[in-house]
């Protein structure tokens, strides 16, 4: 019995294995499939407050191309020259003549040390380069040296000037300097020929110019004249001298106005020269003039009561500075009561004089007066009964 029990119980487990391999079978496994790739997305920065940005790169330092720096001039340093017209001598090596005066003239020859040149004038240039001379001398144009006039105003048959005037030239063309001007019937002599232009030999009336340091010149001591002085008189006196009286057998009546004659002192075996010794006239003094006119004058100051027993009038004019009186004030009319002015400030005009018995003391005649400052007193009237 007990066996037939445990035989159930192993077939029922049996079976319910088997059942249960069947119903977990797994279900047949599909192929993978490959999902796609997404595309990389850009990260997306969000803005906070507390995000700290990262540093920012340095500009990169532009470095500025260095420009050379001008080259410094440096001024020449001349000595003053004074020349003359009249021959001068070239005193360095290798000095150029120009067409103008500086540098800005072209050179048009040289000239070596010991040369000899005319000095027609001296030009001093007002506005000239720091390396340019200021002095320059204009001078005959040396023998020999280049000239250039335009042929179409010659005259072909008789090689003459045949215009008023013509310009002499540095070069063959307009854009050189002017050497000089020949005049209408002044003769030429070509010795070659450019284009429109003929050289001619230099003419006498050329000119160019040099640097006036260049030069130098002897000084020319003159002669100086021979002066003869002349015989010395005596100084004139106001004294009349009297006439000795002739010691003579018969007496000589003397003139009414003595004069005497002085011989004067002979040099060189000179002839004694006289010399009258005038009389002294009294000079005239003419009284009869007519008076000076009247002094009108104006002054400023403040008004007060004499205060001296003896002063001219009884108000005067002072500087309220000082203290001290300008001028003591009088008036000739009795329409004008100068009590009414004590203590103001006024602007008095009128004839200014000295009083006669002072004679220090100025007074003052009023003819206008301004008030500045300050209340004029009013008259007193007597009470009404």
């Amino acid at each position: 019995m007990k066996t037939n029990c445990w035989l159930i119980l192993g077939t029922m487990l049996a079976t319910s294995a088997v059942a249960q391999v069947n119903t977990n079978a797994l279900p047949p496994i599909p192929a993978p499939v490959i999902a796609p790739v997404p595309a990389p997305v850009a990260p997306v920065m969000v803005a906070t407050t507390n995000m700290v940005s990262p540093p920012k790169k340095a500009a990169p330092v532009k470095h500025k191309k260095k420009i050379a720096a001008k080259p410094v001039v440096k001024k020449i340093v001349e000595a003053p020259v004074m020349l003359v017209p009249g021959p001068a001598t070239v005193n360095a090596e290798n000095v150029n003549y120009r067409g103008q005066a500086g540098l800005k003239g072209e050179a048009i020859g040289h000239l070596k040390k010991g040369d000899s040149v005319t000095v027609l004038a001296q030009i001093n240039l007002d506005k000239h380069a720091a390396d340019e001379p200021a002095q320059w001398a204009k001078i005959t144009l040396p023998a020999g040296t280049k000239v250039w006039v335009n042929a179409k105003f010659i005259d072909a048959t008789n090689k003459v000037v045949a215009v008023k005037k013509l310009n002499l030239r540095a070069g063959p063309g307009e854009n050189y300097s002017v050497l000089g001007v020949l005049e209408r019937g002044a003769s030429v002599t070509e010795t070659s020929a450019k284009g429109d232009w003929t050289q001619i030999e230099t003419p006498t009336n050329a000119f160019a110019f040099v640097a006036a340091s260049y030069l130098k010149q002897e000084a020319v001591v003159e002669p100086v004249p021979v002066v003869t002085p002349a015989v010395p008189l005596p100084p004139e006196t106001t004294n009349t001298v009297a006439e000795p009286q002739p010691i003579v057998t018969q007496p000589t009546a003397i003139p009414a106005t003595p004069e005497m004659s002085i011989p004067a002192p002979t040099l060189n075996n000179a002839a004694p020269a006289a010399v009258v010794v005038p009389s002294v006239v009294a000079p005239v003094i003419e009284t009869n003039l007519p008076p000076p006119p009247p002094r009108i004058v104006t002054h400023e100051g403040w008004v007060r009561s004499s205060v001296s027993p003896v002063a001219p009038t009884y108000f005067e004019l002072y500087d309220p500075t000082t203290g001290n009186a300008i001028n003591y004030l009088y008036s000739t009319t009795t329409n004008l009561n100068l009590s009414y002015y004590n203590r103001l400030q006024i602007v008095v005009t009128g004839e200014e004089g000295l009083d006669a018995r002072w004679h220090d003391t100025p007074v003052l005649t009023v003819q206008r007066i301004y008030v500045l400052s300050g209340k004029l007193a009013q008259p007193k009237t007597a009470p009404k009964k």
